[in-house]
């Protein structure tokens, strides 16, 4: 089934009677001229004893064609405005859709009540965005709603928060707290701290715990707060005040205690409640130890239910790996029947652009993409730069693109006449480098294709280098990840998490291309991704029972887990598209 959605208003027929109305309408709404006029009073009279009869009828009737031109506006929308609050920003013009008939709740993930003009993309991302096919399971929506209770609850400024921080500086554990916290700790690029939060957003839903965020890397610049009625930022008067500086060799750490034996792994042997600390530090990156990866093993998963502050550093979707632990499994079945739908739900839960990020994404969008008949997006992340040629990468991207259909071929013969009514296509390009967007820009204006339709190509930005930590560098990353994920096709560069994000909000797979160092063509050009879902790419490959390193592929253990289409990670996939 074709999914692709239409973007542009095509103009439909309209008859003498419709333009007779609009000009009806338009006339109503204009001041209306004076009927007094220099005339004998006798004949006025006359005149105002003849209208008599219809002043009456007109006084009796119901709607006026003002309330007809106006429901005549709102049918047009899909009555979207009737769902919106009084004054609320989200029924302001220059929509890109027309009979919009979506759900703005995005079937249940969101909850109405929040203040729509703090936040506007939250309610108005469904005008740009293509309907997903991938409906929640009422088991997530049922724990939404209770996580969305509990964050209430338990959140900053609340009584059992500020109980749970008077423990916290008392130094033990031995009380029973009613609310347990996930603290995620700023790290890393944009997409990484994205894959990261929605991990640690589903290791919340599932161990009951609040998620927290501190405020690192500006944070509340790029995205409004996801929870109704609270805040998911650590307040800035947190006790503890290293935790911009907490690594793997921290005291705290939970592999370092393992490994120096400070404390143990099962909460019947040599560790009970009251010997615990009142937080562990859990170091999930990409560099982490063997004893850090026992932080997905079920014995250590019964340990740290008994902590109740665990301060989490990680640049990794970890999420597959909570697959294999076997006390989450069957919740995990429940929460996400289709198995590759966990960031693209999440994500789209978690992730509402700020207003000033919603404008960028809004304006680029109605000045370059939403006229299009179709649009592509081109990803292109270079890691290793000074050893990956630019041409090679150019190649790369190009063949791809053209030997999967992607973008037309140009004519290098006759000229090839477009007609009056040529499909469109607008390609994106987002990099850190202008010079890929300026040669396909450049091929397409010089040579027609062989189609007949009419190429343009178009890059919001181009930084030159990461500036991780910087506002305005970090809204446009945002807002580029976000228009990527409006696209009907994608070509992304491999290991990216940019690209990563960019599908699971999108909820497509895309062509994934692999850049090698040497001038030797990757064969094939590209890959077709196996699923929407990011890659983790450093698994802990363990055998949780032994407490050492294991062979045995993870990729192979089950039907919804692969190894990644670009890197020898693993990620969940749908057994029934394999």
């Amino acid at each position: 089934m074709d999914s692709r959605r239409i973007r542009k208003q095509q103009p439909s027929p309209v008859s003498n009677h419709d333009s007779e109305s609009e000009a009806l309408c338009r006339a109503e709404s204009e001041e209306k001229p004076s009927l007094v006029f220099q005339r004998p009073a006798v004949i006025l009279a006359t005149f105002i004893l003849m209208l008599l009869p219809f002043i009456i009828v007109l006084s009796n009737r119901s709607p006026s064609l003002e309330f007809f031109c106006k429901a005549g506006r709102v049918e047009g929308t899909g009555g979207f405005e009737a769902k919106a609050k009084q004054g609320s920003n989200i029924t302001e013009g220059n929509f890109p859709r027309k009979n919009i008939t979506k759900d703005i709740l995005l079937g249940g993930l969101l909850v109405p009540g929040f203040d729509e003009g703090s936040c506007l993309s939250r309610y108005q991302s469904v005008l740009y965005r293509k309907e997903s096919p991938h409906l929640p399971s009422p088991h997530l929506l049922e724990r939404l709603r209770k996580q969305e209770a509990l964050q209430k609850k338990c959140g900053p400024d609340t009584e059992l928060y500020r109980r749970a921080i008077e423990q916290l500086k008392s130094g033990n554990s031995a009380e029973n707290l009613e609310c347990n916290y996930v603290v995620v700790l700023s790290y890393s690029g944009l997409g990484n701290r994205m894959l990261t939060l929605t991990s640690a957003f589903l290791y919340a839903l599932l161990t009951n715990r609040v998620l927290l965020i501190d405020r690192g890397a500006h944070i509340s610049q790029l995205f409004c707060e996801p929870f109704p009625n609270t805040t998911w930022f650590l307040p800035s008067d947190f006790p503890i005040d290293h935790v911009s500086s907490m690594y793997k060799d921290d005291p705290r750490s939970y592999g370092k205690m393992l490994k120096d034996k400070v404390i143990g792994h099962e909460v019947n042997g040599a560790t009970n409640g009251s010997q615990l600390p009142p937080y562990v530090y859990l170091h999930l990156s990409h560099d982490y130890g063997d004893f850090d990866k026992l932080f997905y093993c079920e014995d250590d998963q019964r340990l740290l239910q008994m902590v109740p502050w665990l301060l989490l550093r990680s640049n990794q979707y970890f999420v597959p790996t909570l697959f294999l632990i076997p006390e989450y499994e069957q919740e995990l079945s429940r929460l996400f029947p289709k198995k590759d739908t966990v960031f693209h739900h999440l994500g789209r839960y978690l992730f509402h652009p700020t207003n000033p990020v919603w404008g960028l994404i809004g304006r680029s969008y109605r000045a370059y993409l939403a006229k299009a008949d179709e649009t592509v997006g081109i990803q292109i992340r270079i890691f290793d730069k000074k050893n990956t040629l630019f041409q090679h990468v150019l190649d790369q991207i190009l063949t791809c693109s053209l030997e999967e259909k992607v973008l037309p071929n140009i004519s290098l013969q006759e000229p090839v006449a477009s007609s009056a009514d040529a499909k469109s296509k607008v390609v994106l390009v987002t990099s850190l480098d202008s010079a890929y967007f300026e040669r396909i820009r450049n091929m397409y204006w010089e040579h027609p294709t062989a189609t007949g339709e009419i190429i343009g190509v178009y890059q919001p930005s181009h930084e030159g280098f990461e500036q991780t930590g910087k506002d305005m560098h970090e809204m446009k990353a945002w807002a580029e990840i976000y228009l990527l994920s409006l696209t009907d096709t994608l070509v992304s560069s491999s290991w990216s998490t940019f690209g990563y994000v960019a599908r699971g909000l999108g909820g497509f797979k895309p062509w994934i291309v692999a850049f090698k160092t040497s001038n030797q063509m990757a064969n094939p050009r590209c890959r077709r991704a196996m699923s929407m879902d990011p890659c983790f790419h450093f698994p802990p490959f363990l055998d949780c029972k032994a407490r050492a390193r294991s062979s045995v592929d993870q990729g192979a253990l089950f039907p919804y887990l692969r190894h990644c289409e670009d890197s020898g990670g693993l990620k969940l996939v749908d057994p029934a598209e394999q």
